[in-house]
């Protein structure tokens, strides 16, 4: 990976942005967006869209949405600690004893997520599992007075986990679920500029991915594109560690390249032409069932408007919902590759239409 996109990338996956409050890392999408594309521009859903050649045809829409799982605080009591509710789904057990960001007014507030120390358990409480409600925001405040000069209900925080890089191109992260589709999306777009299609290519940093029971900001940004074709990228369970049930969720490697779902949710057109595509450019693939729902923004844009030919492409992902998620870089650059070469292979006369 070339270095300024792994600067980009960092920077990206650092910047706090849990679903409905993703203005840290959109804004930095958009600044690099604008470096590569015709235009960029925000929408009143949260999204951020960059496109290449606006007035081409078709009209090609890549996803990947650029919100994270995090927390919100729900309560301050007299003595200063904050209660907190979650944004998205999280396993609690891994909450003890994390370091967060609060996303406050005008700055980022530190804090730690408190729990009675194991001694003070009794042995019955010692065997079960931790719930959010036993947990706390300890920011050392004084009182409740002290803890509202800095905090207020309704604030977003995460876990405080910065980016490393591990042996053999590993990244580890926190929100890797899925800021790192928007990244791929935008570096797909990179690799279209210096010969440009005769499409029109959006990019979509799309928000609330990971609450959108309804759809989210890939339905608002589908219906405001209209995109004739639609690729999303998201993550998906790699299955290469200890415990993993390849039976039950199939097997998927870090380093195997992209991964191309099959299912109702995506078009048997645009996928039979992403595994052509990743066969004519030597790119290792893996196919991946999903039989009903995906549970990604594909969900959400092939039933938008009149209904839009989509695909779903994957990066195998360890440690899911996680403060440390782990990817293999080389995953990210082949399935810009992808994308972007199949942004080249689709025409105005290519028809997506089963038959």
């Amino acid at each position: 990976m070339h270095k300024k996109s792994l600067t980009f990338l960092k920077r990206l996956l650092d910047s706090p942005g849990p679903s409905g409050f993703e203005t840290a890392p959109a804004r930095v999408w958009r600044e690099e967006a604008a470096t590569i594309a015709d235009e960029v521009s925000a929408d009143v859903s949260g999204n951020s869209v960059a496109v290449l050649n606006p007035e081409g045809t078709p009209r090609i829409m890549l996803a990947g949405h650029i919100d994270e799982i995090g927390l919100m605080i729900v309560h301050i009591d007299d003595d200063g600690f904050l209660y907190f509710s979650t944004i998205g789904g999280w396993d609690p057990q891994v909450l003890v004893g994390q370091r967060v960001l609060i996303a406050a007014r005008n700055r980022l507030v530190e804090g730690v997520i408190g729990k009675r120390a194991v001694h003070m358990l009794d042995e019955e409480e010692r065997d079960q599992v931790s719930k959010v409600s036993a947990l706390w925001i300890d920011i050392g405040a004084k009182s409740k007075k002290d803890a509202l000069r800095r905090v207020r209900v309704g604030d977003p925080a995460v876990v405080a986990a910065p980016t490393v890089q591990l042996p053999n191109d590993r990244l580890v992260s926190r929100s890797i679920d899925n800021r790192m589709g928007a990244f791929v999306v935008l570096e797909a777009l990179r690799r279209l500029t210096p010969r440009k299609p005769r499409a029109a290519v959006f990019a979509v940093a799309t928000s609330q991915e990971e609450i959108s029971w309804t759809g989210g900001g890939a339905r608002t940004s589908a219906t405001r594109i209209d995109p004739d074709v639609a690729l999303i990228v998201d993550v998906t369970h790699a299955t290469d560690h200890p415990n993993a049930d390849k039976k039950k969720y199939g097997d998927f490697k870090l380093g195997g390249g992209p991964i191309i779902s099959r299912g109702s949710a995506t078009n048997p057109k645009v996928v039979e032409l992403l595994i052509a595509t990743a066969e004519e450019k030597k790119i290792p693939f893996t196919l991946a069932a999903a039989p009903s729902d995906t549970g990604t923004d594909a969900d959400a844009i092939y039933s938008a408007r009149q209904g839009i030919a989509t695909g779903l492409v994957s990066i195998p992902n360890r440690y899911m919902h996680s403060p440390n998620e782990m990817v293999a870089l080389a995953d990210l650059d082949r399935t810009a590759g992808l994308m972007a070469a199949f942004a080249r292979k689709v025409t105005a006369r290519t028809d997506f239409t089963p038959r």
